[in-house]
């Protein structure tokens, strides 16, 4: 589900590209069955456009990469967290 501006982050690639990306990262953790999610990406695609070159946004989704979701306790969607200098 990502646009021209938003990533997509997944299990396998979420260290390489959000734990040790050079520029802020906002990741949004959404699922497919989550209404508040699509109405939040608007918002969040907005947002990547806004900001190219200054901060990476990407999505996650929840259902398909739960190891992330899990590590960071993401309990509730959506859920944006923002990432710099890996943390």
């Amino acid at each position: 589900m990502a646009t021209e501006n938003v990533q997509t982050f997944t299990d396998s690639n979420f260290d390489e590209t959000v734990i040790r990306a050079g520029t802020p990262v906002l990741v949004d953790f959404w699922a497919e069955w989550c209404g508040p999610c699509r109405r939040l990406a608007p918002t969040v695609e907005a947002l990547a456009g806004d900001y190219v070159g200054k901060l990476t946004v990407g999505k996650l989704n929840v259902d398909d990469n739960p190891n992330t979701a899990f590590k960071f306790q993401i309990r509730g969607i959506p859920a944006l967290l923002l990432f710099k200098g890996g943390l």
